[in-house]
C-alpha cells in the first residue's frame, strides 16, 4: 500500500520519519553516479575491473560491507583535498542528486512535513554530497562520514559505514524516541530492515 500521512499537523504530536537514501528516495546508488560523474564512464569501469576481486569478495561475505567501500573510495578519491572534494560533492548535490530522486518519494517528503512530521535521511552514503542536497530540501541528514587526514580524503571511513545496525544506533544516539508518538521508516535493502524496525508504520520499497 502507497504510503500516508496518518495524523494531520498538530504540534501536540511528536512524529518522526526516517528515509533511506540510495533506492529508496534515489533510483540509483548515489555512489556509483558520483564516480561517473566525477570520473566519466571509462575510468569508472576500468576501476570497477580492477577492484572486481575485492567487489567478489563482499559479495561472497569474505569481507566487510565497510571494507569494499573503503577500498572502493581510496582507489576514487584517495589523496584528493577535502576542499576540492567537497566543491565536487556540492555540484553533484545541485546538479545531478535532483535528476536522481523519485517523484514518488519526494512527494511523500512534502506530505510529511507539511503535517509537521520531522523528516531525516539515514545514508551509507557518503555525507559530503547526501547534506547539502539535504539543507537545501530542509531534511535533516545522518550519513557515512569519510576520514580525512592533512586536509585529504583518505578513503577510509570515519567510524562506522552508515548501514545496518550503525543506522539503529545513530538514530538512538541523536533522537529521543520514547517521545514521538508516531515513527515512520522507508527503506529498499536488508541494510535498512534495523531502521524499519524501529518504526511504528514501515514501507519496504515503497515508491517502486
Amino acid at each position: 500500500m502507497y504510503p500516508r500521512v496518518y495524523f494531520q499537523k498538530n504540534e501536540a504530536v511528536k512524529q518522526i520519519a526516517f528515509f533511506d537514501f540510495d533506492g529508496t528516495v534515489t533510483h540509483k546508488d548515489t555512489l556509483l553516479e558520483f564516480i561517473k560523474h566525477q570520473k566519466g564512464s571509462l575510468h569508472f569501469y576500468l576501476g570497477f575491473l580492477l577492484n572486481s576481486p575485492f567487489l567478489i569478495a563482499y559479495k561472497s561475505g569474505i569481507i566487510s560491507n565497510q571494507w569494499a567501500k573503503e577500498r572502493i573510495l581510496a582507489y576514487f578519491f584517495g589523496k584528493k583535498s577535502v576542499e576540492q572534494f567537497q566543491q565536487e560533492c556540492n555540484d553533484f548535490a545541485d546538479t545531478v542528486i535532483p535528476s536522481l530522486v523519485r517523484a514518488k518519494a519526494m512527494k511523500e517528503i512534502k506530505r510529511l512535513q507539511e503535517a509537521g512530521v520531522e523528516v531525516v535521511i539515514v545514508s551509507a552514503s557518503a555525507e559530503n554530497w547526501v547534506r547539502p542536497w539535504c539543507e537545501k530540501e530542509k531534511l535533516d541528514c545522518m550519513a557515512t562520514r569519510l576520514e580525512n587526514k592533512n586536509r585529504f580524503i583518505t578513503g577510509k571511513i570515519n567510524g562506522l559505514n552508515c548501514y545496518g545496525e550503525e543506522k539503529v544506533r545513530r538514530v538512538q544516539e541523536k533522537y529521543p524516541l520514547s517521545e514521538y508518538a508516531v515513527i515512520y521508516g522507508y527503506g529498499d535493502t536488508k541494510g535498512d530492515k534495523p531502521l524499519l524496525g524501529l518504526a511504528s508504520f514501515s514501507f519496504y520499497k515503497p515508491f517502486r
